[in-house]
């Protein structure tokens, strides 16, 4: 009895203390509460609000400068993992999973089954013992049962059961009468589910399963950071190229009132006036497309960070703070280095990892099925008996000097009173011998199979991952290289239109060549800031190969 009590009592802590340290990582609203306690009764039998509030974005008005968003790249990325609708889809799927864990868990529940019936016969008699011509009996049978799994695969069970009865029959002893048994014992497997660790297989999947989710979903967040960090790099870049713009605008613009002043003092032909015209008009239609473009690169942009959502920043000016005009570092790329740490890093890769550890489980859940089950069980129980006693002359304690049938008063208690005065122990041996299970056999092969296909996927991903990075390793050079040549190319423009400027005030060339200068000079301040953007987007793609993306970024995911 005190081993079954200490069964019992362990079998309900355990789970209670895993259960409680699950609780900081699931929805209280969808938590277990125990039978008894004020959730419980408020969670199955209240209503269950399922309306969906949907925050709003935060921390806009932080970044408010003088009625304007003002973003470092820094600032902006924060916002992003703030707001992002995208992000919060991708963080609420982890929920999944982690109810896993506690649907796991349910196997540890323990559950109390209660059955009652109660059934009036009348049958003639067959026999003169019978008592009664015609027997009409009342019979009200109860059980009640609590059964729960210990984390050491023993099945601990309790039950009350017993009946109450009665009849017309004048020769029953009781009448009502009140039989009552006590029993209790265990379930103990010996060979399939046997032991802690394959009782709990079941949850330590469910944990793997989770950290593979948790995988998927960093990896899911580095995409999107990617794409959020290019929609700031193509307003970045769309900016840059309006000033370029303005500043060949302001060019043509001047070209075009010089030569209008010399065709007024006749210093030169009418037919010299139309290229001017045109380079000034080519020039302001740069510039509103480029504006028109910006238009559409700050609307992405506010739905990168939520500003949308909120009327007061829907229409907000956006000001970007990152600068591009810094050169790129010098950094020596050592490239096997850099796939090692790839190997160690990506998140889609870990994920695969980790999905071979939940194979190895499943085989070993797989082979634990194949096992025969045989099953040690034991029980206690005792039985009490009484009621309405009807004693005859002749009976065990019938009363001296009384005649005919004597009435003792009695009830349904007087059945507990005769509890552990008489007593039966029970063992017994239960063996499942399966002579042929194709069924076990065929999961066990899936499990195999299944760890088959992630190995090789571990190897493809892992080819495709330094393919991948060598890629990004040569893009991030090129790019760099990409914009100290786009630097020596401005520089040389800016001194031929200066060069081609004082020639053209001598009268030395026509305007034709000071304003090929003047195109020349735009397309290579265009070109530079192509290139540095450039440079920055393939320095985020290797980042992002590396898996290193948000602790190179200072991003933390809640």
């Amino acid at each position: 009895m005190r081993l079954i009590a200490a069964f019992l009592c362990l079998a309900m802590v355990a789970p209670a203390q895993v259960r409680s340290n699950l609780a900081s990582s699931s929805y209280n609203d969808y938590s277990a509460p125990w039978l008894g306690s004020g959730s419980y009764w408020k969670k199955n039998f209240g209503h269950l609000d399922t309306r969906v509030v949907l925050e709003p974005p935060v921390r806009l008005g932080e970044y408010v400068v003088d009625g304007k968003l003002t973003l470092s790249l820094k600032a902006y990325l924060d916002l992003v993992l703030a707001n992002n609708t995208n992000i919060g889809i991708q963080k609420l799927t982890l929920e999944i999973p982690k109810n896993g864990i506690q649907r796991s868990l349910g196997i540890f529940d323990p559950t109390f089954t209660a059955t009652f019936s109660a059934t009036r016969s009348e049958t003639p008699a067959t026999n003169q013992l019978q008592g009664a011509n015609i027997l009409s009996q009342l019979a009200q049978p109860y059980n009640g049962r609590v059964q729960m799994l210990t984390p050491f695969s023993t099945t601990v069970f309790t039950q009350w059961s017993g009946d109450r009865r009665s009849t017309n029959d004048t020769f029953q002893l009781f009448n009502p009468g009140w039989n009552n048994t006590f029993q209790t014992g265990f379930i103990q497997p010996l060979i399939r589910n046997r032991g802690a660790y394959i009782t709990r297989l079941p949850i330590t999947i469910a944990k793997r399963q989770v950290r593979v989710q948790e995988f998927t979903f960093r990896d899911q967040v580095q995409n999107l950071i990617v794409q959020a960090e290019n929609a700031y790099w193509d307003l970045v870049s769309a900016k840059e190229r309006l000033r370029v713009q303005e500043q060949a605008l302001q060019l043509a613009e001047e070209s075009l009132k010089r030569a209008r002043r010399e065709l007024e003092l006749g210093a030169t032909p009418e037919l010299e006036i139309y290229q001017p015209e045109q380079q000034a008009a080519t020039a302001r239609i740069g510039v509103v497309q480029v504006q028109y473009q910006i238009k559409q690169f700050e609307d992405n942009l506010r739905r990168q960070v939520g500003a949308d959502l909120d009327p007061l920043y829907q229409n907000i000016p956006i000001v970007l703070t990152e600068d591009v005009s810094k050169a790129p570092d010098d950094t020596v790329y050592i490239h096997e280095d850099l796939v090692q740490v790839a190997k160690q890093s990506r998140p889609d890769l870990m994920s695969l990892r980790t999905s071979m550890e939940v194979n190895d489980l499943q085989i070993q859940s797989a082979m634990n099925l194949l096992k025969p089950q045989l099953n040690f069980q034991g029980t206690y129980s005792t039985t009490g008996r009484g009621g309405v006693g009807n004693l005859r002359p002749g009976q065990p304690g019938y009363p001296e000097g009384a005649t005919g049938i004597v009435v003792i008063p009695g009830g349904f208690g007087d059945s507990f009173r005769q509890w552990f005065q008489f007593s039966t122990f029970a063992f017994s041996l239960n063996l499942q011998l399966p002579i042929r299970d194709r069924a076990a056999s065929a999961n066990l092969a899936d499990a195999v199979v299944n760890k088959r296909l992630n190995a090789l996927r571990e190897r493809n991903i892992e080819q495709q991952l330094r393919q991948e990075v060598l890629n990004a390793i040569t893009q991030v050079e090129s790019s760099r290289e990409g914009v100290k040549l786009a630097r020596i190319a401005l520089d040389f423009a800016e001194k031929r239109v200066e060069a081609d400027q004082k020639r053209y005030d001598l009268g030395v060339i026509q305007i034709f060549f000071l304003l090929s200068a003047q195109t020349d000079l735009t397309q290579a301040q265009s070109n530079l800031v192509n290139q540095t953007v450039q440079y920055k987007r393939n320095l985020l793609v290797l980042q992002q190969r590396l898996g290193t993306l948000l602790e190179d970024k200072g991003l933390v995911l809640q």
